[in-house]
């Protein structure tokens, strides 16, 4: 059925523009095969049930649908690297699924060291893929401790107190400082140890 609008007392092109406006903004809905998953969130009065929570977010919409598509695909990695494959070079067979972990030195300054310390701590990735600043914060978090601040505080100010700003995060010189006196000596003993055998190091397999 084709429904025209009609003004009383318009002229014929108010007519033609009234109905193509018609027209245009009440055209019938379609299903987009592709995008037929309904927009519902969690129910919190089933209380704190987590999978329940991460298994919602794909539905909830803005960022949270990616976040959960991310959750699927994990998934997915941990459940391919529980299967087994052939492996035609020794006939044996080896995990579907090798799981490496990319991260850079901030994310190391952050908490969100403690998340990759679990994951580490139980198995649940193969390697990791850092830089040399992503060992390097590792350590100093094992020396001195880093405080949460704001994006916006003033870095002459900070730099006269000492103090060091990652994003929002705070790190005192006295941690780089513990670091160096930590790592000093065992470098210093490195060298001496390279020295007396006539073996200076260039890289990881370059020997002079």
């Amino acid at each position: 059925m084709t429904t025209v609008a009609v003004t009383v007392g318009a002229s014929a092109t108010d007519n033609v523009v009234l109905d193509a406006a018609h027209t245009t903004c009440f055209i019938p809905s379609k299903l987009l095969p592709d995008c037929n998953k309904v927009v519902r969130g969690y129910d919190w009065s089933n209380g704190n049930n987590v999978p329940a929570i991460l298994d919602s977010y794909i539905s909830t919409g803005f960022q949270a649908t990616n976040f959960g598509l991310a959750v699927d695909v994990i998934n997915q990695m941990i459940q391919a690297r529980e299967e087994r494959v052939f492996n035609e070079l020794d006939n044996t067979t080896v995990q579907a699924c090798t799981i490496f972990l990319g991260y850079t030195s901030n994310m190391i300054s952050s908490g969100l060291r403690e998340t990759i310390r679990f994951l580490v701590q139980h198995n649940l990735v193969d390697c990791l893929v850092t830089t040399a600043g992503g060992v390097e914060e590792d350590f100093i978090k094992c020396l001195g401790q880093s405080l949460v601040g704001d994006f916006e505080l003033n870095g002459k100010y900070l730099r006269q107190n000492g103090i060091n700003r990652i994003g929002n995060l705070l790190v005192p010189n006295d941690n780089y400082c513990k670091f160096e006196d930590w790592v000093n000596p065992i470098l210093d003993e490195m060298l001496e140890e390279q020295n007396k055998n006539g073996i200076v190091e260039f890289g990881l397999h370059q020997k002079w």
